[in-house]
């Protein structure tokens, strides 16, 4: 069986007096491929930063697992690709080493092991002639792909991403979905995203779960997929399809 590696107890999650979820009990497992999936403004950023370790949670406990008393758990976040400023004349070597920091410290200067690392994710994402570039000449696509290689190059336990195809073209969401799953599957990447993209979603994960009023729980895939279930999480009527071997899902008329 597979190990445990975040585990929510009776957690509940807000903000100053303002409480969002509550009551959450569920388990992030090792190699588990998670979409967490809901409306705007049901809870999804205010849940991935507990699982972050950035939103202690207002009851309950989030545990975490150490492989030894010395390494914790580590993650890659890739944010909301609109949440990057665009100001700083980074370049896309910068902003990937970026990543190393957790490494190399507040005040340590990168080595060669981190700079040989930045390099071999770029190649790995087929990047690696971009690394002068600065970051606000490239397409979203691309900028999507440099902030996987910044939350990649420090060789993470879980891969967290929220809302990883916002803004993007049709090709540019596919091709980043795709690598997404080939980093789950090639690396054994623990992978969790949020998005309120469904049809995206639904194609790519394992697992999902749905923030709604009701309880919140992990399902697997095929499991959760129901008219039923999704029409409740939505609050109309929906119908799931498939098309060319592409699961869709479809809001009927009331």
């Amino acid at each position: 069986m597979a190990e445990t590696l975040i585990e929510f107890k009776d957690a509940s999650l807000g903000y100053g007096p303002k409480e969002i979820l509550k009551n959450l009990n569920f388990r992030i497992y090792q190699n588990d491929f998670i979409g967490i999936v809901g409306p705007n403004g049901a809870g999804k950023t205010t849940l991935l930063r507990a699982i972050l370790g950035i939103l202690k949670p207002q009851k309950g406990e989030v545990i975490y697992k150490h492989f030894s008393p010395d390494s914790p758990l580590r993650f890659g976040y890739v944010p909301q690709i609109q949440t990057i400023d665009e100001i700083f004349p980074l370049t896309v070597y910068e902003i990937v080493l970026m990543g190393r920091y957790s490494q190399i410290g507040l005040f340590g200067k990168p080595q060669k092991i981190d700079k040989d690392r930045v390099f071999s994710v770029l190649k790995y994402l087929g990047i690696e002639t971009l690394a002068n570039k600065t970051y606000k000449e490239l397409s979203g696509g691309l900028r999507q792909r440099v902030l996987l290689a910044r939350a990649l190059v420090c060789d993470p336990d879980i891969l967290v991403l929220d809302e990883p195809t916002n803004d993007l073209d049709l090709a540019s969401e596919k091709t980043t979905m795709d690598l997404i799953k080939k980093l789950h599957i090639d690396k054994k990447l623990t992978v969790v995203m949020v998005s309120h993209l469904l049809n995206v979603v639904i194609n790519y994960v394992e697992k999902i779960a749905f923030i709604n009023s009701k309880e919140f729980k992990i399902h697997n895939i095929k499991d959760a997929l129901t008219d039923e279930n999704l029409s409740e999480v939505y609050g109309i009527k929906v119908r799931i399809g498939n098309l060319e071997g592409q699961k869709v899902v479809i809001a009927l008329p009331k």
